[in-house]
């Protein structure tokens, strides 16, 4: 498969919000997303969006999850991760005899469903999945060359803006407080005092912000700064 190929995942998730949710994490991080509306024709929205990968709640309307992974495996091989509140072992042994590659037990942290859906595209398509966080119209930061770029054309970020950039897309949109981050810098054997953190967040906002126009670098006082993407 082509290492260019944008993967698509078809979210099955009748939360709204949680699959709304979903859908705007994984955007963050390159991959394109759909959410099934229909639950009573789930093999069609399958067939509409041709995702390289399928996460299937459990508990749906009309049929459940167990249900739709058998009827997807007699179309398909694509990899099914289940996220699902029922943590019973017969539920995960069912899922896995079904033809599911994963289970995630509700509530699951992001990041760990992230690494989760990146370990089985590897495994499914042999090849790296690439890393983008989309910060904004045309701009974003690729993690694994930890380059940022607009549209594609790099700019320029010291070695002390890329590190504060990856801690802070790597936790977005927690806050980061200013003793991680002074500790991410640190860890680069530089001193790093207060101030000279204060003055890499301010160069870091300023570079962002004239690319898309508008602060991507949030503080909140007292505790630290987080990421804000825009919309991709």
């Amino acid at each position: 498969m082509d290492e260019e190929m944008e993967m698509q995942i078809l979210i099955v998730e009748d939360d709204e919000t949680l699959a709304g949710e979903l859908a705007s994490f994984l955007m963050r991080w390159g991959y394109k997303t759909a959410i099934a509306r229909q639950f009573d024709r789930i093999e069609e929205e399958f067939s509409d969006h041709r995702p390289q990968l399928v996460l299937m709640d459990i508990n749906l309307p009309c049929y459940d999850g167990f249900y739709w992974c058998a009827r997807l495996r007699q179309l398909s091989a694509v990899p099914i991760l289940y996220i699902s509140s029922r943590d019973d072992d017969r539920d995960k042994i069912m899922a896995m005899s079904q033809g599911g590659d994963d289970y995630v037990e509700k509530p699951f942290h992001l990041e760990v469903l992230r690494a989760k859906i990146g370990a089985i595209l590897r495994r499914a398509y042999a090849y790296k999945v690439r890393e983008h966080i989309f910060l904004g119209d045309g701009l974003h930061f690729d993690a694994d060359r930890q380059t940022l770029y607009l549209e594609q054309q790099e700019i320029g970020l010291t070695r002390s803006e890329r590190r504060v950039l990856v801690c802070l897309a790597e936790n977005c949109p927690d806050v980061v407080t200013r003793e991680e981050l002074m500790m991410e810098l640190w860890s680069t054997d530089e001193y790093v005092s207060d101030g000279t953190l204060t003055t890499v967040i301010c160069r870091l906002r300023n570079k962002l912000k004239a690319a898309c126009g508008r602060d991507l670098v949030g503080t909140k006082k007292g505790q630290g700064y987080f990421l804000s993407p825009g919309r991709r």
